[in-house]
This record gives C-alpha cells, sequence and structure tokens, in this order.
C-alpha cells in the first residue's frame, strides 16, 4: 500500500529537540541502539525510559528536556524498532524486559528508575518482576495495568482492536519524509501539539530511501507484541512489582477521544489497594501527549525525579 502524493506542511514552533547520545549495547541477536541525555549535575539518578509498541526511543525527548540535566535519561530503541530494527526475534514483552535489564547492566552504575510509557509501561513491570535487583521505582505511562483479553477474538482481530491504524501504517510506503510528516500530522492526538521534538520522533521511525520509504518497526516483532500484552504473566506483573510505583493515566484516548484508556471506574475495577501502584490522572492529556506534550513532559519529568528522590520543582 503506497500513501498518495501530499503537500507538505510546516513544523509548528516549539522547543528544539534536545542534543543526545546514541550508543550500542551488545544484546542476543546482536545491538541494541540506546538513546542517552546525560546529567549535567554531580550525581544525579538515572533513568531508564521504554517506548511503545510502534514508537521509539526519542519519543522520551520532551521528558528528557525537562528533566534540564537535573539525571540522566536512557531509553532504547526497542527489538525490532528504530535503531534496533535489525535484531531478530524472538520478539514479545518478556524478551523487552530481559533487553532492559542488559540495557540497566550495561549503562546504569546503580539501580535507575524504570519507567515506561503505552506497552513500555507493561514492559518495565515485567522487567521489574523478572529482574528485581536491577530497577528502582516504578512509573508507569498510560500502560502496565491490563484487562484479560475477548476470548471471541482472533490473535490479527485482537491486534487490530489494540493499535488499529498504526498496524496499516506498517505496510504503507510513503514518497519522502514530508509525506510522512502529513500522514501523521492529520492524527487526532497531534492535531494541537506537532513541534519539532514530535517532528523528530516521527521521523527516526523512517526507513528506506525516496520515493519507497516505510516504517523501521518490523511486523513481526509489532504483532508478537501486540498479543503478548495479554499474556498471563504480563498481565499480572503490576500486581507482584519489587518496588512503589506511579500510574500516570492519559485523560484522553489514543485518537484524543474524551475516554482515555483508564478511567477512575476502571481503576476501582483493576483492584490496585495494596499492589505499591498510585494512579495519577494527567488532565486534558491524551494517550500521546501525555510523553510529547509541554504539559505532560513536565508532568512525566517531575515525577521521574520524585521517585529518585529528587526535588522535582
Amino acid at each position: 500500500m503506497t500513501t498518495a502524493d501530499t503537500t507538505p506542511t510546516a513544523v509548528s514552533p516549539g522547543p528544539e529537540p534536545l542534543p543526545f547520545d546514541e550508543v550500542r549495547v551488545p544484546a542476543p541477536g546482536g545491538d541494541l541502539a540506546v538513546l542517552r541525555w546525560p546529567a549535567t549535575v554531580p550525581q544525579a539518578p538515572t533513568v531508564l525510559a521504554l517506548h511503545g509498541i510502534t514508537a521509539n526511543g526519542l519519543s522520551w525527548g520532551p521528558v528528557a528536556r525537562h528533566l534540564a540535566g537535573r539525571a540522566t535519561l536512557i531509553a532504547p530503541d526497542l527489538r525490532g524498532r528504530a535503531g534496533s530494527s535489525r535484531l531478530p526475534g524472538p520478539y514479545g514483552i518478556a524478551a523487552h524486559a530481559d533487553d532492559a535489564a542488559v540495557v540497566a547492566e550495561a549503562l546504569s552504575p546503580e539501580r535507575p528508575v524504570l519507567a515506561g510509557h503505552s506497552m513500555g509501561a507493561f514492559t518495565a513491570a515485567l522487567a521489574a518482576v523478572r529482574h528485581p535487583e536491577r530497577f528502582g521505582p516504578l512509573l508507569l505511562v498510560d500502560g502496565g495495568v491490563g484487562f484479560p483479553a475477548p476470548t471471541h477474538l482472533s490473535p490479527d482481530e485482537l491486534m487490530t482492536a489494540v493499535i488499529g491504524p498504526a498496524m496499516d501504517r506498517l505496510s504503507m510506503t510513503f514518497q519522502d519524509r514530508s509525506a510522512y510528516r502529513a500522514f501523521w500530522q492529520v492524527h487526532p492526538a497531534f492535531a494541537d501539539g506537532w513541534t519539532p521534538e514530535v517532528e523528530a520522533y516521527i521521523q527516526r521511525d523512517l526507513v528506506g530511501t525516496e520515493p519507497d520509504m516505510r516504517s523501521s518497526c518490523r511486523l513481526e516483532a509489532v504483532r508478537a507484541d501486540g498479543v503478548g500484552l495479554f499474556d498471563e504473566d504480563v498481565l499480572a506483573a503490576v500486581r507482584g512489582l519489587p518496588a512503589p510505583a506511579t500510574l500516570l493515566w492519559a485523560e484522553r484516548g489514543l485518537m484524543d477521544e474524551p475516554q482515555g484508556l483508564y478511567d477512575p471506574e476502571r481503576l476501582a475495577a483493576a483492584a490496585l489497594d495494596g499492589t505499591g501502584v498510585t494512579p495519577l490522572c494527567a488532565p486534558g492529556a491524551n494517550h500521546y501527549t501525555v510523553l510529547t506534550g509541554e504539559a505532560g513532559a513536565a508532568l512525566v519529568a517531575d515525577l521521574l525525579l520524585e521517585a529518585a528522590g529528587q526535588d522535582g520543582g
């Protein structure tokens, strides 16, 4: 499937992306690409941040800017995406959780705060359970608390229900980077939030040469990870965390609809009392802008510093 020709649209004014280092960390099957924003103050904590199912490490760029050098942020491109797209399977949440432990061991001298957005939040919870000695407190951003899969759906139907249009994007080609920008700018979640940082994050996903460019995400990885979100051990991880966690949930949904993934009723049904997980709403944010929007990124940065025992102000 190929996109039609589109008229390039401009990038809105906003903060420029913060420079980062890109390092390679050996992992099973090859090297993981890891983005690193170093701290600029002594004895600063480290945060290990995991991205969503079709995202990449640069989705954490706005959070890195708001950390303002008060912590080192390391954010891998997960196996099968962006700079780590060549890594082979097996894929799945457990594989990403074990990769996170490898990254922590390689790049963090002490136990880092562990954060994850969307699928990354489920991965973070499972990583903490599988490797409790490697990680400190957790921040789960609009993910990590799941619900059993409907039993009447096939795996493909389940994937469509989980990420829908994102799956279509992985089979599309784009004439150039302007076409990819135009494709994303009509997404309702970014209607009022397209900035140079979002542009950089989205464009990191695009690979190939004109006029045959495509997403870097490997379809087999996304399929395995999406279905794996409903594995019993993944759903149970949030109830067995070895460290305290905050669940920051976005008020609005993936398409900026009023109903988000979570709400007070759904969280009450999840029965998180006694799990060490503290829910907190990000008002006005949707599933994407809770991480990439100005207010959302600032709140995430403050919560990360708070989890690390620092003053988030």
